[in-house]
Formats: structure tokens, C-alpha cells, sequence
């Protein structure tokens, strides 16, 4: 049952952060508890410690970074051996930073189908998809992943996210049966993932369910006890797709973090920071919400085709979407670049196509930026590029460096 009481909770020191790359990722040294007071439902979203972190002290992390909304680990061994461990073996990380969202109520699901851009309303129970919250022009305001639980839905985003999203649910919940409650402090996440996932969490004691079929990229999500410790896993069944890229992710109540933490690290996962997890990220393609997609992002732009339904039916922002798909696409997209002069790239840099006829033409702006660890002076970035120009091996120039478009993910980097 979700408790609808509000509560006056204990958090670490806040802090104001916006990420950008991971060269802008803080860090400090470990800090001391400092009080803050907590409501469940409009409260206000705060820069806060994981429940790893707090549970946990330093939990072996070389150093501490604030990281999409939370303070957490940056970095343990180091990026090579980390980077590694997270694809071609077994790393296990804190998902602390994701906040948890629980819907309930008789109009739940036609609520969050009109509110979404993917198909809650077909969605099966232990089954979730990923989503964007557009406003009535279809720019994209939010994104989540959304998880059918049976008696209620579960919305899982960035904790920096949160305080938006939630304001969005309340001026949208007028007449409808609907309650929300904001699980953050209650529950927190871990994450596992590599070629070796599977075969770890088996070690760990873990019984897995076999994987289902995908559907639509979806997402599977399973309740299991653990040595008497309740939890949920969540498989992301599309990640596996090339067979090393496995990932779960373990929800469960802050209370017992350190225990399936220290499990893990005992079965042989090898811990890693938000800085990998950044990389790793961008090495994968993957836009990040108030980095790679802004409030001016169409949800064609960026490529997430996954986020999208054009069979459920009525949202907010879907005539835009529709009329796009009819009509013909936009005319930018998201891309990769590889860069591998040794010069610098930053995020916001301009990307632009020469031609000996027209000149230089600018084309297109990189958002997010990631340096290689096993071959230094080459980069990688995404961004968006004007779609005639965004051809795979087509030679651009991004700020100082000679670059080229290619297909997303990164096929051979890292």
C-alpha cells in the first residue's frame, strides 16, 4: 500500500547543479550530514546524497560528484578499469539519482496515457516503456520510463526531473481519480550491467526470471525476495540486443542498500562511478534530458523512436507528432561525431560542413562530449545535424577539429 502521509525526512546537504559533460562533473571530498525537511508530495526537490552514499560512508569511492539531481560516487578505480567492467564484464553502480513516482487510483492509466507519448494503455502488468511529456506544441518538457505494477503505475526519472514532472501531474490531475506519491525516500536503486550481468547476479543468489520477449523496446519488471530482502528487478530487455550489453537495475528500500551492495562486490562486480556512467552513456547513444533533449526538442529530432506510439490514441502534443510523421520528417537529427585530431570539443560547440562551391555552411551544435580513455586524443560527441548533412562518414569541422558523422552507438569505441 503507498502512504499518502507526509513525513519530515533527514538529507544530506543540498547543493545547485545542472549537468552538462562529463569534464563539468563536481567533485569534493566526502562531507557531513546536514538537515533538511521533507513533504511527500509538494515538496521541493533538493541536490541530496543517494541512500547508498548515506548508508554507506563513501562506500569505497575514490571521489564524490553531483550527478543528475543527487550526489554520489564520481569515480572508484579509475575510468579504464570501470569503463571496462561496465561492457565487457560486470559493473554495478548507484541508481540513486533516479526518484520513483507511484500513481494509484481508478484513472491512473487512462490519466498517464493522455499525459505520455507511449502507450500506457495497452501496457501489460510487470511490463514498462520509456516516454516523453510534451506540451500542446510537442516540444518536449520531460522524460521517464513508466511501469505497470498492477494496482498502480510506477514513473521512474532524474531526480532532476523531479520537481518539474511533479508540478506537471498537479496541473493536469483536476476531476480525475489519480493519487500521487513521491517514493523517493523510500525506495533507491542499483544497477548491473555488462557481458557478466546475468551470470553475477546468479552468483549473488539472485533466481532471474527468464527474459521475455521485447516488445517495443520495452521494459520487464519482477518482484523477488533476496536472503528475506524484499526487492523488484528490472530488466531492459532491448539492451542485450548484441549480447554484452545486458542491464538491470534493483529496486529496493534505502534500508537495505548496503547489504545487496556488498553482495554484489563480493560476487565479483566491480564498482562505477557517474564519470564512467557519463561516458558510458554517450559511447551508447543515449540522450540525456536537459543536456542532449531541451524544452525546443521535437521528440523526431532526437531519434527515440522508442518514446513514441502512434497507435494509443489522444496526448498532449500528439497532433504535432502525428502531423511530423505524416508530413515528413524534421529537419535536424541526433547524431554522433568522432573526432581524433587531439583537439578539444565542448559541448555547444557549432558543427559545420564545408563545401567548395557554397563555403562553410554552420550545420548543426554538439550537446554532450566524451574523451576516450584507451585512445587519447580522439573524442566522441553527440549532437544535432541538419538531416541532408547527417550521413554516416560525412567530414564536418567541430570548433577546431576535423570530425565525422557516424551511426549511434559508438560501434568501436571505448
Amino acid at each position: 500500500m503507498i502512504d499518502s502521509a507526509c513525513k519530515c525526512l533527514i538529507l544530506r546537504r543540498t547543493v545547485v547543479w545542472r549537468a552538462t559533460d562529463v569534464s563539468n562533473l563536481r567533485l569534493y571530498p566526502h562531507r557531513r550530514n546536514s538537515f533538511a525537511c521533507s513533504l511527500r508530495y509538494n515538496r521541493e526537490i533538493t541536490m541530496s546524497m543517494t541512500a547508498l552514499q548515506t548508508y554507506v560512508e563513501g562506500f569505497g569511492a575514490a571521489r564524490l560528484g553531483e550527478y543528475r539531481g543527487a550526489t554520489t560516487s564520481a569515480v572508484f578505480s579509475g575510468v579504464p578499469t570501470e569503463l571496462a567492467a561496465l561492457r565487457a564484464g560486470c559493473g554495478v553502480y548507484d541508481l540513486g539519482f533516479r526518484t520513483k513516482i507511484a500513481l494509484a487510483g481508478k484513472d491512473r492509466v487512462r490519466w498517464l496515457n493522455g499525459m505520455v507519448s507511449n502507450n500506457i494503455r495497452d501496457l501489460a502488468a510487470g511490463r514498462g516503456v520509456y516516454a516523453f511529456i510534451l506540451n500542446p506544441q510537442g516540444h518536449i518538457l520531460g522524460d521517464l520510463s513508466a511501469y505497470n505494477r498492477g494496482e498502480w503505475l510506477v514513473v521512474d526519472t532524474d531526480r532532476s526531473q523531479a520537481e518539474k514532472i511533479l508540478a506537471i501531474f498537479r496541473k493536469y490531475i483536476i476531476m480525475d481519480k489519480v493519487e500521487v506519491s513521491d517514493l523517493s525516500e523510500k525506495l533507491t536503486a542499483l544497477g548491473i550491467s555488462g557481458a557478466k550481468a546475468r551470470e553475477l547476479l546468479t552468483k549473488a543468489g539472485f533466481e532471474l526470471p527468464e527474459p521475455a520477449s521485447p516488445q517495443a523496446n520495452d521494459l520487464q519488471i519482477v518482484d523477488m525476495k533476496w536472503r528475506g530482502v524484499d526487492c523488484t528487478l528490472v530488466c531492459n530487455l532491448a539492451s542485450g540486443d548484441d549480447g554484452r550489453r545486458t542491464s538491470y537495475e534493483i529496486w529496493l528500500a534505502s534500508g537495505d542498500v548496503k547489504t545487496i551492495w556488498d553482495a554484489l562486490l563480493a560476487a565479483g562486480a566491480t564498482p562505477v562511478g557517474a564519470e564512467v556512467l557519463e561516458i558510458d552513456r554517450i559511447l551508447s547513444g543515449v540522450p540525456l534530458y536537459g543536456v542532449d533533449i531541451r524544452e525546443r526538442e521535437l521528440p523526431q529530432e532526437t531519434e527515440q523512436a522508442r518514446a513514441l506510439s502512434f497507435t494509443k490514441g489522444c496526448y498532449i502534443g500528439q497532433e504535432i507528432v502525428e502531423r511530423i510523421r505524416s508530413r515528413g520528417n524534421v529537419h535536424r537529427m541526433f547524431a554522433g561525431f568522432v573526432a581524433g585530431d587531439g583537439a578539444q570539443i565542448a559541448p555547444g560547440a557549432k558543427i559545420v560542413a564545408r563545401d567548395a562551391i557554397a563555403g562553410d555552411k554552420e550545420v548543426g551544435e554538439v550537446t554532450s562530449v566524451a574523451a576516450l580513455p584507451a585512445e587519447p586524443g580522439r573524442s566522441v560527441a553527440l549532437g544535432y545535424i541538419r538531416r541532408e548533412v547527417g550521413v554516416p562518414g560525412r567530414e564536418v569541422v567541430i570548433g577546431a577539429a576535423a570530425a565525422k558523422v557516424v551511426k549511434l552507438p559508438f560501434e568501436e569505441a571505448g
